[in-house]
């Protein structure tokens, strides 16, 4: 197998990974969304300092503690994530799936929308298209709730912001997430610890154990990613990412029955045809550019 082929596989494996964890989440029950939260906190913070270690890697992580500008920014992104997680667990367990991927079809969109407004990207003719594409789909949507999908306009929100932050950091996804849940883990062992009788964690051996196991299935699609993203072009892990919410989205109609009416379904066909005119208009751009390079002559370097 090649370098790029094992790369595909390993995206594949991420993004796939990624979107089967409705499955995951039902299962531990009937321990609440925030309740699940913490855990998943705490025992990240545990399976990615055991994995930073076995890398011999948690010199990068101290580096990062000790970088004031690079831990403020981490911790404002521990709490969108913190945000982020919370919001898809809920989203998850309240039989809302289809929502839940609606908004990582949107993150996209919205990322490319914070590039203009944080940080004054200009955007191009099939960009702005899609945007729109993608707003008309929102007031669509809006419409067939009778609300805006707060769901996915968190879920889009949270993560695009996250994902701005976390490009300027430039630090390992291991690492950064590191520092992520040991901002998170005090709060989180206070929430837990003031739930007392209440809390489900001891309930059994086996929902111990699946409480336990969020912090691996946490960290299983992040190395997945990190292995895919030295192999394989960046384009191409862009095109992969709309896997995610495409399992989701089957997961919600097909195996948990969600509803979805024809106003509903017109908003989904909306955000669809905004990725596609989104994602030739990227396509065609990185075409153009690689042309451009091989037309420019090199210049010769001087003596």
């Amino acid at each position: 197998m090649t370098d790029e082929r094992r790369g595909l596989f390993y995206g594949l494996a991420a993004y796939g990974f990624w979107g089967l964890f409705p499955l995951y989440w039902p299962l531990l029950e009937p321990a609440g969304a925030a309740e699940i939260l913490a855990h998943r906190c705490l025992w990240s913070l545990l399976v990615v300092l055991g994995v930073l270690a076995y890398l011999r890697k948690l010199g990068s992580l101290r580096s990062l503690f000790r970088d004031r500008r690079r831990f403020g920014m981490l911790a404002v992104a521990a709490v969108l994530i913190a945000i982020n997680w919370g919001t898809y667990i809920y989203g998850v367990n309240s039989e809302q799936v289809v929502q839940t991927a609606l908004g990582y079809f949107i993150t996209p969109l919205v990322s490319v929308a914070l590039g203009v407004l944080v940080l004054g990207e200009k955007l191009s003719r099939t960009q702005a298209a899609a945007v729109a594409l993608a707003l008309a789909a929102v007031l669509v949507l809006t419409i067939g709730y009778g609300h805006p999908p707060w769901i996915a306009l968190i879920l889009a929100a949270s993560f695009s912001t996250y994902g701005l932050i976390k490009k300027q950091v430039n630090a390992g996804a291991l690492e950064s997430l590191g520092v992520e849940t040991a901002v998170l883990v005090i709060p989180a062992a206070l929430f837990v610890a003031t739930l007392g009788d209440k809390a489900t964690f001891a309930d059994s051996t086996g929902h111990a154990l699946l409480m336990a196991g969020a912090g691996v299935v946490t960290a299983i699609p992040l190395l997945c990613f990190g292995a895919a993203a030295t192999r394989i072009p960046l384009t191409t892990l862009g095109l992969l990412q709309y896997l995610t919410p495409t399992v989701q989205f089957a997961l919600g109609v097909l195996l948990r029955h969600e509803p979805l009416p024809l106003e509903r379904l017109i908003g989904f066909v909306l955000v669809w045809v905004a990725l596609m005119v989104f994602t030739a208009g990227s396509l065609a751009e990185r075409r153009r550019q690689q042309a451009v390079r091989r037309a420019t002559p090199a210049v010769p370097a001087s003596r």
